[in-house]
């Protein structure tokens, strides 16, 4: 089977997206469907029709990015804070139906890898991303290499005794409760009621509405507290926000962001920190799942 093509599973809270993906990351014949929510068989047979259909144009390998634990002695995927998932061998399962190099890895850590080897962080030796949607999804890359452990940065405390996470985690103010796009739909619940959502408040926001621009305002201060505080672990090169909320409010919620983040942080991060918007937008996590696939057919992981 020819190397240049490979299959990426970018798997989420809300939607499961698959295409095929090239080395520079490229993306071909993309499908998108949501992420089945009743268990892991109905979550398996959707993976499984999606890699089926794109195979029929042939790939090479699978690589495939989740919003789970990673047990990296095992290869287990442990546990799912946004999905009824828990301690599944996908990646031996998808090897076994299909004969086929699998990857797998957290799906935070599939989204650095992409903007480290393809997008916003191009050429930096330490990298932190950020992945806000459903919920906040982190990666680092460090002395030039992806860091390979949980990285959970969603769940890192923001307000000590704050609003309780969602999911399946039994936390309290961390990040992803406070800065996800399903923060951001309760936000807009907060101001409009009904089935307001993060969609409507991004657009609101847009529109000039105070109540909807103070409300991502806030959500940025939050993002930026986690930036201070994580620059003064990391001394990161630069730290990349995306995934589909990030995307869509980075520009409202920026200047907060950079005014908390520079509060927090230490000299000389404190006027020297860069934070900049994601390069592949929603793509993001896709194209890390393809180099998730390259990286096992070549025998990498």
């Amino acid at each position: 089977m020819p190397s240049d093509w490979v299959i990426g599973v970018d798997v989420g809270g809300t939607k499961i997206r698959a295409g095929r993906v090239a080395r520079d990351g490229s993306i071909a014949g993309m499908l998108e469907i949501e992420t089945p929510t009743d268990g892991p068989e109905p979550f398996f047979e959707a993976l499984d029709g999606m890699i089926d259909q794109l195979l029929s144009d042939g790939a090479a390998a699978i690589g495939i990015g989740i919003p789970m634990n990673i047990d990296r002695r095992t290869g287990i995927a442990l546990g799912a804070a946004n999905l009824p998932l828990v301690s599944l061998d996908v990646a031996a399962r998808v090897r076994v139906g299909f004969d086929l190099p699998v990857g797998l890895e957290n799906d935070g850590n599939a989204t650095a890898l992409a903007e480290w080897r393809c997008g916003a962080a191009r050429g930096a030796d330490d990298v932190v991303a950020l992945a806000l949607g459903t919920g906040v999804g982190g990666g680092l890359v460090l002395d030039g290499r992806l860091f390979r452990g949980w990285t959970e940065i969603g769940h890192i405390v923001v307000e000590a005794d704050g609003p309780p996470c969602q999911g399946n985690c039994h936390g309290h103010g961390h990040l992803e409760a406070l800065v996800s796009g399903e923060a951001a739909s309760r936000a807009a619940q907060e101001i409009w009621g009904g089935d307001a959502d993060a969609h409507r408040l991004v657009h609101e926001a847009e529109a000039g509405d105070a109540r909807a621009v103070a409300a991502l305002a806030r959500i940025g201060h939050f993002l930026g507290l986690a930036v201070g505080s994580l620059w003064n672990v990391f001394s990161p090169d630069v730290v990349v926000v995306g995934g589909g909320f990030g995307a869509a409010a980075w520009p409202l919620m920026r200047e907060s962001a950079f005014s908390a983040a520079r509060r927090e942080a230490l000299q000389p991060a404190d006027h020297e920190l860069v934070i900049v918007a994601a390069e592949l937008g929603d793509d993001a996590g896709l194209v890390g799942a393809g180099l998730v696939g390259f990286e096992a057919l070549d025998g990498v992981r």
